[in-house]
C-alpha cells in the first residue's frame, strides 16, 4: 500500500490510545485509531493515529467485551499497575507533522497523533499477561514514553513481530517485559545473530518455528509392587537406588497396598535416608506436635470464638466443603461418617499449622485421597502438609503462581502445537483459563478417583521434571486436538468441551501422551532456552551463570510473543463450572 510517498508495510486498527491511567467520564479518554509501519525511502516509521469523530462507525470498538450495542456501565478500565499510571500521564507525544499547507484537523483528537522514526525508538514495554487487554508503551531516546495503545482487537503480537524486520529487540536482563532496541554492531546481535531468523522473505510467518522430531511411543509398566519395594530397602530399612525407585514409581505407579507406606516417603512425612527405627520416632514426635496444634483450636470456647471472625470464617468453609467432597465415595458415604469428621479436623488443625494461608478452597479435594489411603488422622495430616509444600503457592490470594503457570502451559503449547495455540487465541481462549482448575488442584475433578492416586503419585516423583503437571495438561489438549479445531468451536463451547471430559479420560493413555511430549522436547536442538529452563533442561548444574547483556529474541522467543499479544480471556470464575459455586465464597478463595 502507498500513501504520499509512503509504503505501508503494516496496519492494524483497534488500537485504543487511553489518554487517562484512571477511569475517566469523558469518553474522549478512549481514542480510538490506526497503527502502521511505514517505509519511507530508507527511513523506517512507527505511526498513530486517531479515528476522526464522526467518522465510519463501522471501525470504531467497543471498549468491553460486549456485543456492538450492548450498554456499557462505566468506561473501560485498563488496569494499569502504579508504573505504567506515572509513564502514560507524563505529556501528550509529540504532533504529527503535516505537509506545509496543510489544513489542521477539525478533531482535538489530532493532538495524540504521533509519528516516531523506528531509529528514534529505545524500548517498548509490553503488558502483563492477563492484565485485560493487551498494550504496548513505546519509549524514544529523545521524547520519552509515549501514551500506551491498548489492543482490543488483539494485533500486538503480529505488530511486535512485524517490527523484528527493521529492528533487533533483546529482553531485557532485569525486565523480562522490557524490550530493548539494540543497534546493529551490539554486542548481543554479534554474538546471537545465527540464532535470529525472526523473518523469512519467502514466508508471510516473520517468525520461525521450533521443528521437533517424531514423537515417540511410550508405554506404561506395571505399578510396583510391595517386593519391588522391599529390593529398596537395606537391612535398616533405609532406601537404597532412589533413583531407580523413583523412576520405577514414574514408570509405573503403585500398587494399592504400598501407598500407605509409600506415600509417607514421597510427601516427605518420612525421610527416604532414615532407617525404620528413625521414622518410627519421627512419627511419635509428629504425633504429639499433631494433637498439640489440635487442641489450640479445640480449646477455643464459643464466645472466644465469636470474637475470631478469622477461625468463625474459616471453620464455616471447612465445615461447607467436606459436606460436599467426594461424598459419592464409600470411604466418605453417610452423615454420620467418622471420616468426614477426620476431614474436617485435619483441615482445621491445618489453619493453626499454617496461619498465613489458612485454609482455601479446594484444599479438602487435595486431603480426600490422602486421608483415604492413610487411613490415619496424623498420617493424613503429615502427608497433606508436604503435599501442600508443593502446591500452596496455587492457594495464595494474588494468584501469581496460578497466573504463571497458566503462561508456562500457553508456552508449552505453543512449542508444541502452533496451529492449537492459534486457533484458541482466535477464539479468545488463549490464555488457557479453562485449564485453571486442573492446575489448582492436580486435576482431582478431571479422573475417576483410584486414577488421581496414580496419578498425583507419579507427579510427586518429580520426574522427568517439576513441571509435568504442565505436560499432562499439554497431553490433555493434545488428545482433544481434533475434537477441538474441526468442531467450529467459540469460547463458551470449547469451555464447555473441556468440562464435559470430567471422568471421560484415561490416565494411562494422559501419562502415556505427556511423557512423549516430554521426550520429544527434549529430544529437541532448538529448544528455546526458557522452555529448556521449565523442563529442567538448561545449562550446567551447580552454580550461577555469569551475568551477559540482553540477547536479541530467539525465533521461540518471538514466538512467545503470541502469549501476550492477544485478547485475554476473562480470568476464572465459578459461573463457568471452574468450581460447583453453591454459596459465595470468602474473599481468599481463588475459586469463587
Amino acid at each position: 500500500m502507498e500513501s504520499e510517498g509512503c509504503r505501508v508495510a503494516f496496519e492494524k486498527d483497534g488500537v485504543f490510545l487511553h489518554t487517562s491511567a484512571k477511569r475517566h467520564p469523558d469518553q474522549d479518554s478512549l481514542i480510538p485509531g490506526v497503527i502502521r509501519i511505514l517505509e519511507k525511502g530508507s527511513e523506517h516509521l512507527l505511526q498513530w493515529t486517531p479515528l476522526e469523530e464522526g467518522g465510519d462507525g463501522a471501525q470504531i470498538v467497543f471498549s468491553k467485551k460486549e456485543p456492538p450495542g450492548a450498554a456499557e456501565e462505566e468506561p473501560f478500565d485498563p488496569g494499569y499497575e502504579p508504573d505504567w499510571a506515572v509513564i502514560s500521564t507524563v505529556r501528550p507525544c509529540r504532533p504529527q507533522e503535516e505537509p506545509p499547507g496543510s489544513v489542521p484537523p477539525p478533531s482535538p483528537r489530532a493532538q495524540w497523533a504521533f509519528t516516531l522514526s523506528l531509529s528514534e525508538l529505545q524500548s517498548i514495554r509490553r503488558s502483563r499477561p492477563g492484565l485485560g487487554w493487551s498494550y504496548l508503551i513505546f519509549i524514544s531516546r529523545d521524547s520519552g514514553s509515549l501514551p500506551a495503545l491498548h489492543f482490543h482487537r488483539g494485533g500486538s503480537k503480529a505488530l511486535l513481530r512485524a517490527l523484528c524486520k527493521y529492528l533487533v529487540l533483546a529482553i531485557s536482563p532485569k525486565d523480562s517485559r522490557l524490550y530493548l532496541v539494540c543497534s546493529h554492531d551490539s554486542y548481543a546481535l554479534s554474538h546471537a545473530f545465527d540464532e535470529l531468523q525472526l523473518f523469512d522473505e519467502n514466508s508471510s510467518n516473520l517468525v520461525s518455528q521450533v521443528q521437533l522430531g517424531p514423537r515417540p511411543a511410550v508405554c506404561r509398566e506395571a505399578p510396583m509392587t510391595e517386593q519391588e519395594w522391599g529390593q529398596h530397602l537395606d537391612p535398616e530399612g533405609r532406601i537404597t537406588h532412589l533413583d531407580r525407585l523413583k523412576s520405577r514409581i514414574f514408570a509405573g505407579g503403585l500398587s494399592p497396598a504400598l501407598r500407605k507406606e509409600a506415600w509417607k516417603f514421597l510427601l516427605g512425612y518420612y525421610s527416604w535416608e532414615s532407617s525404620s527405627e528413625e521414622n518410627r520416632a519421627q512419627a511419635r514426635r509428629r504425633t504429639d506436635e499433631y494433637f498439640r496444634m489440635k487442641l489450640q483450636w479445640k480449646s477455643v470456647s464459643e464466645e472466644q470464638e465469636r470474637r475470631n471472625s478469622l477461625l468463625r470464617g474459616y471453620r464455616s468453609l471447612i465445615e461447607r466443603d467436606v459436606s460436599r467432597t467426594d461424598r459419592s465415595n464409600k470411604f466418605y458415604q453417610g452423615s454420620e461418617n467418622p471420616a468426614l469428621v477426620l476431614l474436617h479436623d485435619v483441615l482445621m488443625t491445618y489453619c493453626v499449622y499454617n496461619f498465613d494461608l489458612g485454609y482455601v478452597q479446594g484444599m479438602s479435594d487435595l486431603l480426600s485421597p490422602v486421608l483415604y489411603v492413610t487411613q490415619n488422622e496424623v498420617d493424613a495430616f503429615w502427608c497433606f502438609a508436604g503435599f501442600m509444600e508443593l502446591v500452596h503457592h496455587n492457594f495464595e490470594e494474588s494468584q501469581e503462581s496460578m497466573k504463571r503457570q497458566l503462561g508456562q502451559l500457553g508456552l508449552l503449547l505453543r512449542v508444541l502445537d502452533p496451529p492449537l495455540c492459534d486457533f484458541l487465541d482466535s477464539k479468545e481462549s488463549g490464555s488457557l483459563c479453562f485449564c485453571f482448575r486442573w492446575l489448582l488442584i492436580w486435576f482431582k475433578r478431571e479422573f475417576a478417583f483410584e486414577d488421581v492416586l496414580q496419578l498425583w503419585e507419579v507427579l510427586w516423583t518429580g520426574l522427568p521434571c517439576p513441571s509435568f503437571h504442565l505436560l499432562v495438561a499439554c497431553g490433555i489438549l493434545d488428545s482433544e486436538r481434533e475434537a477441538l479445531m474441526n468442531s467450529g468451536f467459540g469460547f463458551s463451547e470449547i469451555l464447555k468441551h473441556i468440562n464435559e471430559l470430567t471422568m471421560k479420560m484415561s490416565v494411562e493413555e494422559t501419562l502415556s501422551r505427556a511423557e512423549a511430549l516430554y521426550r520429544q522436547l527434549a529430544a529437541s536442538p532448538e529448544l528455546p532456552r526458557n522452555v529448556q529452563d521449565l523442563l529442567g533442561l538448561g545449562g550446567p548444574k551447580g552454580g550461577s551463570p555469569p551475568a551477559s547483556p540482553p540477547q536479541p529474541l530467539s525465533p521461540s522467543q518471538a514466538a512467545e510473543l503470541e502469549l501476550t499479544g492477544s485478547v485475554s480471556c476473562p480470568q476464572p470464575d465459578s459461573s463457568i463450572e471452574i468450581l460447583p459455586p453453591e454459596e459465595p465464597p470468602m474473599a481468599r478463595s481463588p475459586l469463587p
